[in-house]
């Protein structure tokens, strides 16, 4: 392939994390030093926005607000959830998509997104390939869940983890209060992969974590669930659970899903299941409950962002423009544990396709036996990811974040 020259478009797609906006940064600062890359687009609202022309111009941006990208959650220049159909189906986006890079001689697409955005990036790359385009596609991993292949974890993770740790931990003191206690039930994120509510278990470094914590990986059953609370609540006078909004009974089907609706992925719509047992614990074993969904204050804690997952987030967006650069293609970054002690990393690229559509589950070594907590195993691997603090920026006592125009 020869070493292209040209404009670089970057956009954000799916859930949004606390760091996917630090990515952003290091896709900018990285993109700038190249004499390669004319102009920085980025889309408004992911694929959605190349489709549309709709275009933020990243160089017009002011310094602040670039810097402010570090500190920012949520999607700073706004995210899509959005199916690409199979060209071989149906070749009208990624004809649209065609016209579009030609029109603005984009020859680097970078996307930062989780599986469903780097099956969209492997979709556009294939189809460009087809066409004899000359572009350079390479996904940026992102995503609260840390279930992307082939990457020892994914930035955004590890500021939940500890947003999810310092949260339970604060719960589990407020049930210290009084001599006699409830069940606490806390719902967490995570449709298929635990990889979040394990991260409860941090909590307990401190001796504030929960007592039981339940996750997709494993099957749940309500008997054994009754018992185990009760057990613990008879000692102690209280319960602290822990449970994953996408647990599942044998048959591998949800235990609760709060409505039949699916979304345009297929992905059926999670919630109300710490309520719903809750429920079913103040009604069967006569004990008073207090049901805490965490929702999407999980993925928009930019207060609690692990300083080591800023810092990786900025790097894989800094390693996306290299490989673009270095005229590589069709691949997602990834992120290779070097060593533990200390904790360092290494960054590279793995097929997309490979990467795409395929979900990273917990394995069984970092389950207990039991299924109703995590092993040392699993706390050696998070704990470096929930490391050191970025101290937000705060003005009259509020954060500031990114506007861009």
């Amino acid at each position: 392939m020869r070493k292209l020259t040209g404009n670089l478009l970057y956009g954000q797609s799916g859930g949004p994390t606390s760091v996917i906006n630090a990515s952003a940064y290091g896709v900018i600062e990285s993109a700038k030093k190249s004499n390669d890359i004319d102009k920085i687009y980025i889309m408004k609202h992911g694929i959605q926005g190349a489709l549309q022309e709709r275009f933020f111009n990243a160089k017009e941006q002011s310094k602040t607000n670039i810097e402010l990208l570090k500190h920012t959650p949520g999607s700073a220049f706004g995210s899509i959830r959005y199916k690409l159909a199979d060209y071989k189906d149906d070749d009208s986006d990624y004809e649209r998509l065609l016209a579009v890079f030609k029109k603005y001689n984009i020859r680097f697409f970078l996307y930062n997104g989780g599986n469903d955005s780097m099956d969209t990036c492997a979709k556009i790359a294939n189809f460009m390939e087809t066409k004899d385009y000359d572009i350079r596609v390479i996904g940026i991993p992102k995503t609260i869940d840390n279930d992307l292949p082939f990457t020892d974890h994914t930035p955004g993770y590890g500021s939940a983890a500890k947003y999810i740790a310092n949260t339970i931990a604060e719960i589990a003191y407020d049930t210290l209060a009084y001599p006699v206690g409830k069940v606490t039930i806390v719902e967490i994120m995570g449709r298929h992969a635990g990889w979040l509510t394990a991260a409860s278990a941090l909590a307990n470094i401190n001796g504030f974590g929960p007592d039981l914590i339940y996750l997709p990986e494993k099957p749940f059953s309500i008997t054994k669930f009754k018992k185990e609370v009760k057990q613990i609540y008879n000692e102690n006078k209280k319960c602290l659970v822990a449970v994953s909004e996408g647990i599942v009974n044998e048959l591998g089907e949800f235990i609760f899903s709060s409505s039949r609706a699916t979304d345009e992925f297929g992905h059926s719509q999670l919630g109300g299941v710490a309520a719903k047992l809750a429920e079913l614990v103040t009604r069967e074993l006569k004990i008073a409950t207090r049901s805490v969904e965490l929702s999407s204050s999980q993925r928009a804690a930019a207060h609690f962002q692990s300083l080591t997952d800023v810092n990786e987030a900025i790097k894989v967006g800094e390693k996306a423009v290299e490989l673009a650069l270095n005229n590589q293609n069709n691949l997602m970054v990834i992120i290779k544990r070097e060593q533990e002690d200390p904790y360092t990393v290494s960054y590279d690229g793995y097929n997309l396709s490979a990467c795409a559509n395929e979900e990273k589950k917990m394995p069984d070594n970092m389950i207990n036996k039991q299924g109703n907590g995590v092993t040392s195993v699993f706390m050696k691997y998070a704990l470096p990811l929930i490391k050191g603090e970025n101290k937000p920026k705060f003005n009259k006592g509020i954060q500031k974040f990114a506007k861009m125009k």
